[in-house]
């Protein structure tokens, strides 16, 4: 199975990263997409994903939180990290209107940076929407067609929500989110309609811990090894046999992301 969302530049693993890696492959992962998520962790999650080649690959953007930081539209340094064989999208790059911590009008720019940019490269897109579906699609819609690929990673939207973006042609990464049976509820009971070809599966590690898991670590982190239970709990709310399910988020992930 390939976890599509890694923070594997995360300082929370600084202590431990080859660990959380052999853990990974102990738990039967066999391929994990790495986020870069602004114009340091991008560089760096190119680099550890070129040393764990045919295991690691990166995608390389700028999350809307730190849209602030960006001055040059033409996202240089992006550009040129586009170009290394291991990197394999465009982002994480999108709106966040949930905590607005960086202005909308400049989210908004870079969010059409990043999708001019991955047009001119042919490359798929790693979207985040939170709060801000309207816009985001608004912004979206004119390069849909022009994208070989967008995945909106950490969907935790509405069912009509998750129809439009369907609609539009997204795939629709899935996270532990759905191991909540509290904030997860509306989420769980919209997975059942994402079509089989749409789907892929991630943890967003270190973050969103399954809140269902057991024995819960003492570090409270999410790791990628966490993902066949992900997995597990998306199969069951399908009422799909998990094996299958990962077969074909599997064969999902290795369409989209050339791998």
């Amino acid at each position: 199975m390939i976890d599509i969302g890694v923070n594997l530049t995360s300082s929370q693993f600084d202590k431990d990263r080859e660990g959380v890696v052999s853990r990974a492959k102990e738990a039967g992962i066999s391929a994990m997409v790495l986020t870069g998520t602004d114009l340091e962790s991008s560089p760096d999650a190119a680099a550890m994903a070129a040393s764990m080649p045919g295991f690691a690959f990166s995608t390389v953007g700028v999350h809307p939180h730190d849209a602030k930081t960006v001055d040059d539209l033409k996202l240089p340094s992006i550009r040129a990290l586009a170009n290394q064989p291991q990197v394999v999208a465009i982002g994480e790059c999108g709106l966040d209107f949930n905590r607005d911590l960086s202005p909308r009008p400049q989210q908004e720019a870079v969010f059409e940076a990043h999708l001019k940019l991955a047009v001119e490269l042919n490359m798929p897109v790693f979207l985040h929407c939170r709060d801000a579906h309207e816009r985001f699609m608004a912004i979206l819609t004119p390069y849909i067609d022009n994208l070989p690929g967008a995945v909106l990673h950490c969907f935790t939207g509405s069912e009509d929500e998750l129809k439009a973006c369907l609609e539009a042609g997204l795939y629709i990464g899935i996270t532990g989110w759905v191991c909540d049976e509290r904030r997860g509820e509306a989420l769980r009971a919209i997975v059942p309609l994402i079509p089989d070809d749409k789907l892929m599966i991630e943890t967003d590690a270190p973050y969103l811990l399954p809140r269902d898991l057991k024995p819960k670590p003492k570090s409270r982190r999410n790791e990628p090894c966490y993902l066949p239970h992900i997995a597990s709990e998306i199969a069951a709310l399908r009422q799909q046999d998990t094996e299958q399910l990962i077969t074909q988020t599997t064969l999902n992930t290795r369409r989209f992301f050339g791998l």
